[in-house]
C-alpha cells in the first residue's frame, strides 16, 4: 500500500483529497499538514512516508521550499505538486529542487490518483499543458511563435522532425509519448511494449540527449 502524506494549508483541500485517495484501496493517507514545513517535519519523524502530495503556495513555507526540505532527508519521499496556470516562477524552482511531478488542481481526482501511483513506480509526471508553459518560458517571443507552430503540427498528426538528434524513430516516438504527459504504462499500451522495454528506451534517451529526467525531455521536444 502506498503510503501519502497530503500538505495543503486549505483545510477543505486537506479533507477531500483524503476522503478521495483512501476510496482507493492502493493508497493510505498516513497524515495531512498545512505547509512545507508541517510537511518535511512529518516526513522526518515517519520515514515510512512514500509520496508527499504538495500544494505549491502555502504561508510560511510554500511546496517549493518543502520540497528541498523533503529532498534533504536520508530516505525522501516523492513529492507530487499540486499547481496552477499561475505558478509559473514556482514551478521552475520546484523543479530545482527535485520534485518528482507536477499536476494542475482542476484535473479529475482519478488522474490524482493515478499521478500518485506513476510517480510511485518511478516516472516522472508531467502535465503537457505545464510543460508547454514551461518552455513558453525558455524561449523567446519568436521562439514561442515556433513553438505554437509546432504544436498545430502535432495535432495535425505530423509531428515533430527529430531526426537531427540522434534519436532512432521508436526513441522518437518515445519522446512525443513523454512530452503529451503519459507514463511509462501509457505509453507500453499505445505502442505495444513492456514497460520494461520503455524504461529501457528512455535510459537510452536520457543518455544520447545528456538530459536529467523526463521532465526534462518533454522540454526538449516541445523546444525544438
Amino acid at each position: 500500500m502506498i503510503q501519502v502524506l497530503i500538505v495543503d494549508d486549505d483545510p477543505f483541500i486537506r479533507e477531500s483529497l483524503q476522503l478521495i485517495l483512501d476510496l482507493d484501496p492502493e493508497l493510505q493517507v498516513i497524515g495531512t499538514c498545512g505547509n512545507g514545513e508541517e510537511g518535511y517535519q512529518f516526513a522526518k519523524s515517519h520515514p515510512e512516508t512514500q509520496i508527499v502530495l504538495m500544494d505549491i503556495r502555502m504561508p510560511v513555507c510554500d511546496g517549493v521550499e518543502g520540497t528541498l526540505k523533503l529532498k534533504s532527508l536520508d530516505n525522501p519521499p516523492s513529492v507530487l505538486i499540486l499547481t496552477t496556470f499561475d505558478d509559473d516562477e514556482y514551478i521552475v524552482q520546484a523543479i530545482r529542487n527535485g520534485a518528482n511531478g507536477y499536476l494542475l488542481k482542476n484535473v479529475p481526482p482519478a488522474r490524482i490518483i493515478s499521478g500518485i501511483k506513476s510517480v510511485h513506480e518511478g516516472n516522472h509526471l508531467i502535465h503537457p499543458d505545464i510543460a508547454r508553459k514551461l518552455a513558453g518560458m525558455l524561449n523567446s517571443r519568436d521562439e514561442m511563435l515556433s513553438l505554437a507552430a509546432g504544436a498545430a503540427a502535432d495535432r495535425s498528426g505530423k509531428g515533430k522532425d527529430l531526426s537531427g538528434t540522434g534519436l532512432t524513430a521508436a526513441e522518437q516516438d518515445i519522446v512525443r509519448h513523454i512530452a503529451d504527459g503519459k507514463s511509462n504504462k501509457e505509453i507500453a499500451g499505445a505502442l505495444f511494449l513492456s514497460e520494461g522495454t520503455v524504461k529501457n528506451y528512455i535510459s537510452e534517451i536520457l543518455g544520447k540527449l545528456a538530459l536529467r529526467d523526463r521532465t526534462q525531455i518533454a522540454i526538449f521536444y516541445l523546444k525544438n
